[in-house]
């Protein structure tokens, strides 16, 4: 039984478009998933491959897919977690445009699934900051996820 991880938040989003293209929201400093803004960066992943494992220890993530369509795979090891060794799968994109907000200590990772490449939008609550955060091997044991 799959369930959702506990601290993660879907906010579907709003993509306006007309024929001269579209405009697609993200986060406004009034949403109820708001924290502050520390950095906003770009993450381009080219299908079949996998950009995993990583956590942030302090820092929230808010992931959205601007273009292409991703896997995305989140693992909850806090053990005072309901969700404590769960995962979880969501499928990114366009057509079914969402902010993922991911609280910190939560293991994540992407898989490419278009054509050419995909592109996701972070926007973390603090500058990156590479202290804080852990980084292990796609192999690495701990993890029983088959990609």
């Amino acid at each position: 039984m799959k369930k959702n991880i506990e601290g993660v938040i879907v906010t579907p989003l709003k993509i306006i478009s007309d024929d001269r293209g579209s405009v697609m929201h993200m986060l406004r400093n009034d949403s109820k998933v708001f924290d502050k803004f520390g950095e906003i960066y770009f993450s381009t992943i080219f299908k079949d491959k996998i950009k995993a494992w990583h956590l942030h220890r302090e820092a929230t993530l808010n992931y959205a897919c601007i273009f292409g369509k991703v896997k995305l795979v989140l693992f909850d090891e806090r053990k005072t977690s309901s969700t404590f060794n769960h995962y979880q799968e969501i499928f990114l994109s366009p057509k079914n445009y969402s902010l993922i907000s991911i609280p910190p200590n939560i293991w994540n990772g992407f898989k490419g699934d278009f054509d050419e490449f995909s592109i996701i939008a972070n926007c973390l609550n603090l500058p990156h900051n590479e202290k804080e955060m852990v980084r292990l091997d796609i192999n690495e044991k701990r993890f029983s996820y088959n990609w």
